[in-house]
């Protein structure tokens, strides 16, 4: 097994799942069990993608893997999004911090994948 520690990606989504842990934690009632617990099992749904794809075999399969993770971070912008509109979050700043931090982990992927292409 790889070790995958050391990757800013990595880094990033723990960043992020942690943020989102505590943002949760804020909201009202009648969103943090709907809402709040589709934001958090998909924000350690992308930590856990990063992992699998650091341990693919190859680059084809690393390939396979990043495109799950582009349409984890879509879900999750998705999600987050519908979390502002119903006015689940306390702040307009929380959203754009978390906003943020998705982009981040979407960009680090992104060159993740064109790097894995390239060695293809």
């Amino acid at each position: 097994m790889a070790r995958y520690e050391h990757l800013p990606i990595y880094k990033a989504a723990l960043d992020m799942a942690v943020h989102f842990e505590r943002m949760v934690a804020g909201f009202p009632r009648y969103h943090k069990y709907t809402l709040g617990t589709e934001l958090r099992d998909g924000s350690r749904a992308v930590l856990m993608q990063v992992v699998k794809a650091n341990n693919a075999s190859g680059a084809a399969a690393r390939s396979a893997e990043l495109v799950l993770l582009r349409e984890q971070l879509d879900a999750l912008l998705l999600a987050l999004r519908l979390a502002k509109e119903v006015q689940a979050l306390k702040s307009f700043a929380g959203y754009l911090h978390a906003v943020e931090q998705v982009g981040t982990v979407a960009r680090q992927n992104e060159g993740w994948f064109r790097h894995t292409k390239a060695k293809a």
